[in-house]
């Protein structure tokens, strides 16, 4: 009778690990999926944004005929487009905790250790990050976008070392993977004169990755602590008040124009109703962007997270295909077959990353 009751409760012991190992799984894998939803929203938020730079009074400052400076056009308007933008983005994140009743939290938790922890990171990733993907796109066109890509690899290295999270070379793989299909897409970029601030513009995106790789880092292991949508909430908070009221300035100062340049160029961009209409989609779809990134981070780890977010450098030039190419008309933003291709490469990187291709195909055994 012992031994039948041992039996039992052997098997009840099994099964229970079994149903937890399964729980993981399907997190694991939900994780993974999320991560991918956020690049597809990033390339949304990208095409919003690049439609609103080139609209209304915007098409006035960057075009043949601007009155303004070399460094206003390149680094100024750059900042100007990421902070109305994030401001935007961070209206938005503040609506939605409000109509999700999780405004309080908000406020409780900024007060808090992770609150302030994801405060510092979007130091990195809004200010810093964003303003230069966006000076990066302006310098040298879509062809950085692989770069700012690499951000998986930093916030990678940066687990390693702050959180001992694993990198096995399975996992090292697939993200090589997703790197040569992101320079897959870029070496379509080379074809033909190469951009003037090309080189200029690969410096800056790299400094995009660089800010984005700590963001994800930082902000992966706080937002475990800390509901996800409340952690975006202060990021975008925090992003969009220091890129409108510190960077914007700061560059007005550095052009040598003053506060009175970054003034009138904020208040222009701010009257220009065609151009922020596609500024209030873009920040829309960034607060989700960025929702499920730090999400994803937090259920499937900050290398496989950010990799998968990473597919943004794909889906970008996708989107901006559909809604800047087919839907307005715009020249010049046709996708070559190469792209195509890379998109079956980096799917490929994924896979490789979030499962044992030699044991994903074998027969379960009882």
């Amino acid at each position: 009778m012992r031994e039948v009751f041992e039996s039992g409760e052997g098997a009840v012991s099994l099964n229970l690990l079994q149903s937890k190992n399964q729980l993981s799984s399907n997190f694991f894998k939900r994780g993974i999926i999320i991560g991918l939803l956020s690049g597809l929203c990033y390339g949304f938020y990208s095409s919003f944004l690049t439609l609103g730079m080139s609209t209304g009074i915007w098409s006035e400052w960057y075009g043949a005929n601007s009155a303004l400076s070399a460094f206003v056009i390149t680094y100024m308007l750059g900042a100007l487009g990421s902070a109305i933008n994030d401001t935007f983005s961070a209206v938005w994140a503040i609506v939605i905790a409000a109509c999700k009743g999780k405004l309080g939290d908000f406020f409780r938790t900024i007060k808090t250790k992770p609150g302030m922890i994801i405060a510092a990171a979007a130091l990195a990733g809004g200010p810093i990050a964003g303003t230069a993907y966006v000076i990066s796109i302006q310098l040298a066109g879509s062809i950085v976008i692989p770069i700012t890509a690499l951000c998986p690899a930093v916030a990678a290295i940066l687990s390693r070392i702050l959180y001992k999270q694993k990198l096995t070379p399975r996992t090292i793989l697939g993200i090589a993977i997703c790197f040569m299909a992101s320079f897959m897409i870029a070496s379509t970029g080379f074809g033909g004169e190469a951009p003037k601030g090309l080189v200029l513009g690969m410096i800056v995106a790299f400094f995009a990755a660089l800010g984005w790789g700590i963001e994800g880092c930082i902000a992966g292991y706080a937002t475990c602590m800390v509901d996800y949508e409340i952690g975006i909430t202060i990021r975008q908070i925090t992003s969009g008040f220091t890129n409108l009221v510190i960077l914007v300035p700061l560059f007005g100062i550095l052009s040598g124009d003053g506060l009175g340049l970054s003034a009138h160029l904020i208040s222009a961009a701010v009257a220009d109703k065609p151009a922020m209409m596609w500024f209030v989609v873009s920040g829309f779809c960034a607060v989700y962007s960025f929702n499920l990134w730090y999400k994803g981070n937090s259920m499937c780890g900050t290398a496989l997270g950010m990799a998968c977010n990473a597919t943004y450098s794909f889906f970008t030039p996708l989107c901006s295909w559909i809604i800047l190419g087919l839907i307005m008309g715009q020249e010049g933003w046709d996708i070559p077959l190469i792209a195509w291709m890379a998109a079956v490469v980096m799917s490929v990187g994924i896979f490789v990353m979030a499962v044992n291709p030699l044991t994903f195909f074998k027969k379960k055994e009882a």
